[in-house]
């Protein structure tokens, strides 16, 4: 979608992927100036170990505590994060829904992608915001970050606005019934043999549910959520929209949108 998007902004640059080790990360991200690189991507595993090897941050990328972009001025790196942006537009695309509006449960909020989506709709108010995360504590941890982000204003509620929650059936159920966009920001199913996140048992018609994972054919979430009568969207369109502000953040100029969506497609 780069190449694409490059073409169309008649830009004699070329966009490529690279496999770099995690004990590489430093001394790659130190070779792009010499190199000529304008900037790049990250992905996992890289986007929390990067923060600490660029030069500057932009203010939502300290927030969240992971990169994603990388963007070369001169001999300095500086890092942002467009994870959180992304999904904001990509929701607003696929469901006509903004995160002000909804109740979000989270999985996954111990990783780089969950953290921009956590930190993202808590800037943005979200009605309220359930994070779950195989290891508890890193939730707990996040929650405690986003306190001062997500104050509860209200005079009284069934449930708390923020809160963190086991990765257990019984901890979920309830929380469905209390949820219109559930999120999957884990790293299950990336692989074809993984199974569903969640169970339709537990997913129920009332929900919007959105898959960061993107891949061929449908993830075995949105399996689960067409089968509980769930509308659901997966990873692509939040890939489309974190490269496209990607894009601008290099070049200061406005991403071809249109382009990159029909070369991703």
């Amino acid at each position: 979608m780069h190449n694409a998007a490059l073409t169309s902004c008649g830009l004699k640059m070329q966009s490529a992927r690279f496999q770099i080790a995690p004990d590489e990360l430093d001394r790659a991200l130190r070779l792009l100036p010499a190199l000529g690189f304008i900037g790049v991507n990250l992905t996992i595993p890289h986007k929390i170990p990067a923060v600490g090897l660029v030069d500057e941050l932009d203010d939502f990328a300290r927030k969240v505590g992971a990169i994603n972009t990388v963007r070369v001025e001169g001999e300095k790196l500086v890092g942002s994060n467009t994870d959180g942006p992304g999904f904001s537009r990509a929701v607003r695309s696929d469901f006509s829904m903004d995160l002000r509006d909804l109740r979000v449960l989270l999985l996954g909020a111990g990783g780089g992608a969950g953290r921009a989506i956590a930190w993202q709709c808590a800037l943005e108010g979200c009605e309220r915001l359930a994070l779950v995360n195989r290891t508890i504590e890193k939730a707990q941890q996040l929650a405690t970050e986003l306190k001062t982000a997500l104050v509860d204003t209200r005079v009284s509620a069934p449930v708390a606005r923020l809160e963190v929650i086991p990765w257990e059936e019984r901890a979920l159920r309830l929380q469905i019934a209390n949820s219109d966009l559930v999120v999957n920001a884990s790293s299950v199913g990336m692989r074809r043999s993984d199974p569903s996140p969640l169970s339709a048992s537990l997913l129920a018609p009332h929900l919007m549910v959105y898959d960061t994972v993107y891949a061929r054919g449908r993830t075995p979430l949105l399996a689960a959520a067409a089968e509980a009568g769930a509308s659901g969207s997966d990873g692509h369109s939040m890939l489309l929209q974190q490269g496209a502000l990607s894009f601008e953040t290099w070049f200061d100029r406005d991403a071809p949108v249109d382009v990159m969506r029909k070369a991703l497609l």
